[in-house]
């Protein structure tokens, strides 16, 4: 990866307009909790094949969801704005969190893009933001993918904005399996305000 490409995933993402703000914070309100919803975790998330940056393949749910408390969102490594900063601040999340990341809490980076982020594109992304062990960047076929988006609340009622991967649903989709208990952060909160919302999922 050239150096211009470096510097622009490690700083296009400050350059996020007033307008894309306001898309996060709305964003924020899609955060569900588990009264809101009456099916079963199983039963709302579906088991597909993932594979990650590390070469491994998981199934969706009984792999990395199941009786975990997990961080997700979206991005893909052509991204200018929302991903770039997202990517930075959950990078700045795991470095606060500690080695409690890998070990009873999980995130996880799931391309848009899967026909476009081939492996290598994501290793070297994964490389880029120096990200460590227990947050796995994860790609499947583009029809597994929409599907968990949509499963997980990342998708528009609009279908032209929905189509359109430069209008993405930025929201960090924080979750406890094991209590079913669901919500979520605007990806342009701090690392701090979103290792608040993560640990409002965590008992006390």
């Amino acid at each position: 990866m050239d150096r211009s490409r470096r510097q622009f995933l490690l700083y296009g993402g400050t350059a996020v307009g007033a307008s894309l703000l306001t898309i996060g914070i709305l964003n924020l309100l899609l955060g569900v909790e588990s009264s809101d919803v009456e099916s079963s975790s199983h039963e709302r998330f579906p088991d597909t094949l993932l594979q990650s940056h590390d070469g491994k393949t998981y199934r969706f749910y009984d792999d990395l969801i199941k009786g975990k408390i997990v961080v997700i969102n979206f991005f893909y490594t052509e991204c200018g704005d929302v991903c770039p900063l997202t990517t930075q601040n959950l990078a700045e999340v795991q470095r606060l969190l500690g080695d409690r990341v890998g070990r009873d809490i999980f995130m996880y980076s799931i391309t848009l893009q899967p026909e476009v982020d081939t492996a290598e594109m994501i290793k070297e992304y994964v490389e880029v933001y120096d990200v460590q062990p227990g947050w796995l960047f994860l790609r499947g076929s583009r029809a597994d993918t929409d599907m968990l988006r949509r499963k997980l609340g990342f998708a528009s009622s609009d279908p032209a904005i929905d189509a359109d991967p430069e209008q993405h649903i930025g929201t960090i989709r924080v979750g406890n399996d094991t209590i079913d208990r669901w919500t979520g952060s605007s990806p342009f909160a701090s690392p701090e305000e979103i290792v608040e919302t993560l640990l409002s999922v965590v008992p006390a």
